[in-house]
This record gives structure tokens, C-alpha cells and sequence, in this order.
């Protein structure tokens, strides 16, 4: 819906749709694609089996090791990673001061892209927080790629607060418990990646508290955003078309 409405906005008579696909099925699909293909938005595991199938990788999906966005340009494809400059516009929307240190929550690929952009914000010292610390090696192999390679910590979520700047949960809505709410006392801005369901009780959290909260669709319409100017060439979407398209499909949702 995001896509579409941007498409509308633009005046552009293209589509937008949902293909369901395994990773093997991947280099199968992409082979099928005739020219009149522009580009593809991927989800995990998706995000990374692109990445051999691409002619060229932009320096970004190669720090994340994923591309969200694979542009066609007739027979050329180009992998981007919308999410890190996603998290850092969205971020820098709500709040502009100093980001020096941060816990993020959880691990995986979303963890890597919001470790990214809060090390382009300038963010020098990184607490990983999971229950597996397996988790961990794919944002420890990604901070040691990025020019500023941030300290990253590994805990355990069990292991109790730390002192921040900023929380990033990576966790789903029903693992927001009391503990996980603790972890973000220390915190004055709040960061949660879902957008559905929603509220979170990290959102409820920091509403309730006064804290800057960073919505997970300020991020999605922000990536998106992003997905549509390498896709068509325009510029200048309005962030808020696209929150709000998201937030009306949301509704419709119950």
C-alpha cells in the first residue's frame, strides 16, 4: 500500500504486489522478469540470497550483507539496502541530539541495519542485548565492515539495564515484557522496529514517560520512500503520504 500510494502521488501506472517465495525459488524468479520489471522490495532470507544474484551490490548492502531493494535496469541488477538510511532518516525525524551510546535489542538482520545507521549517527559504543548470544555474529561481522567500527558488547537480556542514549527493540510485541520494559528505563529515546501489532508495550512505554519514540512505520515509510526514488527516478516524496497509506492499510487490519 506504501508503494502504491506513492505511485498514485507520482502519476505513474505501475503495480505493486506480494509474490510469496522460497530462497531457492529466487534465481528462477529473477530469470522469469521481462523488462517491464523496475525492481523488487525482499524480506528475509530473501534480503541475502539476492545478493549473488546481483550484477553489482551497493557498499551499503555489502556492509549489511543484505539487500532489501534489487533495481532492474533491463538485464542489470543492482542490489541497495534501504533499511540503514531508513533507520537513520527516521531517527534523525524525531530527534536530533547526540547518540553516543545505544542498546539494541535483539539480533539478526534488523538488529545489523539499525546498528549500522546509529553508527552513521555516530554511535561509538554498542550493547548487544539477546538470549542466544549465536545471535550476535551477524552484528558483530557487520560493525567490523562499517569505516567507523563501533564496540559492540553482547549480554544477555536477562542480564538487567544499561546505561544509553538510545534503545532499539528487534523484538516482537508479545516479548515486550517487564523485564524488556526495564531495559529501557536508562533510555531517552525509544526505538521499536514493529509496526504491527501496535501500540507495543515499549511504544505504550514511552508515551506514557515522555520519551522520544521512533515508530516502526516512521521506518518502514522512510525505507520505502527510499525504494521508490531508486525505483522510478523521482524525488521529493513526502515521507508522511506513505506513513499515513501505511497507517490507513494498518486500520483496515483491525
Amino acid at each position: 500500500m506504501l508503494h502504491r500510494a506513492a505511485y498514485a502521488e507520482l502519476g505513474l501506472d505501475w503495480t505493486y504486489d506480494a509474490y510469496e517465495l522460497a530462497a531457492d525459488d529466487l534465481p528462477a524468479f529473477l530469470d522469469g522478469l521481462d523488462r517491464r520489471w523496475r525492481g523488487l522490495s525482499l524480506t528475509m532470507p530473501l534480503k541475502r540470497a539476492v545478493l549473488p544474484l546481483a550484477d553489482a551490490v551497493t557498499d551499503r548492502a555489502a556492509q549489511a550483507a543484505a539487500a532489501n531493494t534489487l533495481v532492474l535496469d533491463g538485464r542489470r541488477r543492482t542490489g541497495h539496502n534501504t533499511d540503514v538510511p531508513g533507520a537513520v532518516a527516521a531517527v534523525r525525524e524525531r530527534y536530533d541530539g547526540p547518540l553516543d551510546r545505544a542498546v539494541i535489542l535483539g539480533g539478526g538482520a534488523t538488529a545489523t541495519s539499525t546498528m549500522l545507521a546509529l553508527a552513521d549517527l555516530g554511535c561509538a559504543d554498542v550493547t548487544l542485548m539477546v538470549r542466544d548470544p549465536a545471535r550476535a555474529s551477524e552484528v558483530l561481522a557487520a560493525a567490523g565492515r562499517h569505516p567507523r567500527r563501533p564496540a559492540i558488547t553482547v549480554r544477555h537480556l536477562a542480564d538487567g539495564p544499561v546505561d544509553t542514549d538510545v534503545l532499539v527493540s528487534t523484538i516482537p510485541a508479545s516479548a515486550q515484557d517487564d523485564e524488556v520494559l526495564r531495559l529501557a528505563e536508562p533510555a531517552g529515546v525509544l526505538f521499536d522496529v514493529v509496526y504491527d501489532p501496535w501500540p507495543t508495550p515499549l511504544a505504550a512505554f514511552a508515551w506514557s514517560s515522555g520519551r522520544v519514540l521512533v515508530a516502526g512505520l516512521d521506518l518502514l515509510a522512510h525505507q520505502a520512500v527510499l525504494q521508490v526514488e531508486l525505483m522510478t527516478g523521482e524525488h521529493g516524496l513526502p515521507v508522511d503520504l506513505l506513513r499515513a497509506a501505511g497507517r490507513d492499510a494498518l486500520a483496515a487490519r483491525g
